[in-house]
């Protein structure tokens, strides 16, 4: 079955669509007291790499791309974050393909920063505190399947050896009751068509987005106000 294409694309979504804004604020609501519960600002990671000159990146993925881009779009110090598929090959990274599960791909978001404003630390203390929930195995909320799992895909020695750090440093701190499944892998990172680009930013009444994807920006500016803005880094100057 393609969850991707059920809980983003066709039933629940039309299913609010046809009852309204009523039916969207009561799901809501009950999406929204679970995800007040899934996100808390974390502790930041005890040691970090020194900050390199340039603007650098992360690729991350959690779960739907649009919610993952529409948190760090919204974050200060980034310059740019792009939608895409991370862990397969080149001639399987469409959303066709790796909505079947089987391509290797995640669903992933190329982050863009200026190590001079945030760090990489910085980077991982906010996808683990409310751009998804790291302790759910290849799942995020509707969405099931491999191409949702929670992984890192370090783009060099610097990152494999700080995001393996701050894992163990929140697994031996128990700070979510339950060990991370978020795992460091490698892999070339290849955009997304261009319909999902910037999707939450360009469609922010859509019925999925509402429910899924606008707590977490909520999220953001409540835990990580010194670092939340308005603008979204693909339209800032």
């Amino acid at each position: 079955m393609r969850h991707s294409s059920q809980s983003r694309f066709s039933l629940p979504a039309i299913a609010m669509l046809a009852l309204g804004g009523a039916a969207v604020a009561v799901v809501l609501a009950s999406n929204g007291a679970e995800a007040d519960e899934a996100m808390r600002r974390v502790p930041a990671p005890k040691t970090e790499a020194a900050a390199p000159a340039g603007q650098q990146t992360a690729v991350l993925a959690g779960g739907c791309f649009w919610g993952v881009e529409g948190v760090f779009e919204h974050v200060r110090g980034v310059t740019h974050v792009e939608s895409g598929y991370a862990g397969g090959k080149a001639d399987t990274a469409t959303y066709e393909e790796v909505s079947t599960g089987r391509t290797g791909h995640a669903e992933a978001v190329r982050v863009t920063y200026d190590p001079s404003q945030i760090t990489y630390g910085e980077i991982l203390q906010i996808y683990f505190s409310v751009a998804h929930d790291p302790t759910q195995l290849d799942r995020q909320g509707p969405d099931h399947g491999t191409q949702y799992r929670s992984a890192i895909f370090a783009q060099n020695d610097a990152q494999t050896t700080e995001a393996k750090g701050y894992i163990a440093q929140l697994d031996g701190a128990k700070t979510y009751g339950k060990p991370l499944v978020t795992k460091i892998e490698t892999g070339a990172f290849y955009p997304a068509e261009e319909y999902h680009q910037d999707f939450m930013a360009r469609n922010p009444t859509y019925p999925y987005i509402v429910v899924n994807d606008r707590p977490k920006v909520e999220a953001l500016q409540k835990l990580f106000p010194e670092r939340y803005r308005t603008e979204v880094a693909a339209k800032a100057g």
